[in-house]
């Protein structure tokens, strides 16, 4: 079975990862790959390295990120041809590392997708299970964590899809308001009824 973990900003879906991966689930984390494909010398890389020119490569061989994300701010073109050239990469990278796991006899993978509703990423998983807070938790959260105003909080959830949508596309929700325990426990009955094992 593969199981598609997903949340949004500041739910709690990487501790509910992390538990995952103590359990011994093996974990495919989007985030990692999506760093992992513009490592220096990689073929993505030079990929945008052509189009964007040689002044988005640091000299060290590491993609300039400050340089790129300049470059794609309010350029929709920009953005959209970096994205082109990117979320081809991540999604042949995770279906790799998710191949690898199941070849290695893993009868469970999770694929740890922030933004699985977004892009659109529901055919490459069995379950999807969506880690889920309130808005005041949300807020709560981002501001204390990463020192946001209450407006900036406020921006950062406006961007992603309603905690609502996501909920309704989930196989399970696990509400993760409560204590770390509380949400333990809900990951252990979920995992139970899906009759998954690591």
């Amino acid at each position: 079975m593969i199981i598609g973990l997903t949340g949004s900003i500041a739910s709690g879906k990487s501790t509910v990862s992390q538990m995952l991966q103590e359990l011994g689930y093996p974990v495919v984390d989007a985030d990692l790959v999506a760093r992992q494909v513009v490592e220096p010398r990689s073929e993505t890389l030079r990929k945008i390295e052509e189009a964007f020119g040689p002044e988005v490569i640091r000299e060290n061989g590491s993609m300039d990120r400050e340089k790129v994300g300049a470059i794609i701010f309010n350029n929709p073109a920009s953005r959209k041809k970096l994205n082109d050239i990117i979320h081809p990469a991540i999604r042949a990278e995770m279906l790799k590392q998710r191949q690898a796991y199941l070849d290695a006899g893993f009868k469970t993978v999770v694929m740890d997708i922030p933004l699985l509703f977004e892009s659109k990423l529901q055919h490459m998983v069995d379950k999807i299970l969506v880690v889920s807070v309130t808005e005041q938790e949300q807020l709560r959260r981002l501001v204390d964590r990463n020192n946001f105003t209450e407006k900036e909080a406020r921006a950062r959830i406006a961007s992603q899809l309603p905690m609502s949508v996501k909920e309704a596309g989930a196989d399970e929700v696990l509400d993760n308001n409560g204590t770390v325990e509380e949400t333990k426990r809900q990951l252990m009955r979920i995992l139970a009824n899906w009759q998954t094992y690591a």
